[in-house]
């Protein structure tokens, strides 16, 4: 066998041709336009067509911290990102690709009274709910991370934290992968490079889909695109409550593992991890301005690297490789917006997932999936409705969020 013979075997995604119509067009082939797409394919919807301006997760899906967890705050975010860690903990047996998974443990420290108060409500709302969080106090903290600064003399010192156990990182860009080929393997097609420039209506009916390549007809239309979803949202006249932010992060040079916990603190907005080439991985808070720029900022270095350094002193010698920005679709409600839209049918929202939409991919794909295929929305996606604004039932995850991962 010669190698070009190799390369078409090993093809993780068919080159398909593009066709006029489709029974779903979904908008955006990030982690969660791909799930969707994946589980649409399962439930035997193959006639589906993904559109990327881009390549495959160029977005958010290949620009967050790759962070997995479920210790929310309310009880719809709870129940919901508890379900997408389950569906985490088998989607490397599922899609028959070493996504690199590491359910390591997630602490989220405290540096204040209040803080804690903050922390035990939420482990408290976890247990109710039957997701393994606990608090844990400095003697336990020191013992799980001994490089972690738990000293009364720290400048921030740390008094508790929630130790949420199923917690861990993921390869993100190997998650986008196997969606996408196993989306493929069951009759997806996938288009990057494929701009979409407008969107049709007739008779309350999003009904087309026009890009660079041409007019595709539609019977259901998905607006995924995370930072974007705002200027897509507008191409059928609607008016999206969400704020397009720069969120930054960077990774350091690799070195010996040390860390295998995954280290939040709300009060210094810094998280750390450690990945599995030994890199440190740093992400911070959105920054505090709209905008879709993708450029890295001196302050942001500067902030990280001392907020870092109080927590783990160890670390001022360790050298800076790589900083970007990705852009979070930030709502009211730190929660959301999923399903239909009153008043256009045929549109379904998937966005406003700021900066936590990666840890959502798979169970926001599967009910998305089975929204289209049901056509009754699942009692996991109610509350994020886009309905909540209208009638003041909002989902507030701000607490849950105070840092952005």
């Amino acid at each position: 066998m010669d190698l070009l013979q190799i390369f078409k075997r090993e093809r993780m995604w068919k080159m398909r041709p593009l066709r006029n119509g489709y029974d779903v067009v979904i908008i955006g082939a990030g982690v969660h336009g791909l799930a969707t797409a994946y589980y649409l394919a399962k439930r035997g919807v193959t006639n589906v067509a993904v559109l990327d301006r881009s390549y495959i997760g160029s977005g958010a899906s290949g620009r967050n911290t790759a962070i997995i967890r479920s210790n929310y705050r309310t009880p719809e975010g709870i129940a919901f990102y508890d379900m997408s860690v389950k569906l985490y903990e088998n989607l490397a047996k599922e899609l028959d690709y070493n996504l690199l998974f590491s359910q390591q443990g997630h602490l989220t420290v405290a540096h204040s009274d209040a803080s804690v108060v903050g922390l035990r409500v939420r482990a408290e709302a976890n247990r109710l709910m039957g997701v393994d969080s606990r608090l844990v106090w400095p003697d336990e903290i020191k013992k799980m991370v001994p490089a972690l600064d738990v000293s009364k003399s720290a400048r921030y010192p740390i008094l508790a934290a929630l130790y949420h156990p199923p917690g861990g990182i993921i390869r993100h860009d190997a998650v986008v992968w196997g969606y996408a080929r196993g989306a493929d393997r069951r009759g997806v097609s996938i288009f990057p490079q494929t701009e979409v420039t407008g969107i049709t209506r007739s008779n309350g009916h999003a009904r087309s889909v026009l890009t660079t390549r041409g007019e595709i007809q539609a019977g259901t239309i998905v607006n995924a695109t995370a930072g974007h979803c705002s200027t897509i949202a507008q191409m059928v006249g609607l008016k999206l409550p969400v704020t397009s932010h720069p969120l930054q992060a960077c990774v350091t040079e690799p070195l010996k593992p040390f860390l295998d916990k995954v280290i939040v603190s709300a009060t210094l907005h810094i998280y750390v991890s450690q990945t599995d080439r030994g890199e440190l991985v740093l992400g911070s808070e959105i920054d505090p301005y709209t905008s879709y720029s993708f450029r890295s900022t001196l302050p942001f270095l500067q902030n990280i690297a001392g907020h870092a350094l109080q927590l783990f002193p160890g670390i001022r010698e360790v050298k800076v490789l790589r900083q970007w920005a990705g852009i979070c679709d930030m709502t009211p409600d730190y929660s959301p917006i999923m399903g239909e839209v009153p008043g256009i049918k045929g549109f379904l929202l998937d966005v406003g997932w700021g900066t936590y939409g990666f840890k959502a991919g798979p169970v926001s794909g599967t009910l998305m999936a089975d929204l289209i295929v049901s056509r009754s929305t699942p009692e996991l996606l109610r509350p994020f409705s886009i309905e909540r604004f209208y009638e003041n039932k909002l989902v507030g995850e701000k607490a849950a969020a105070a840092v952005s991962h």
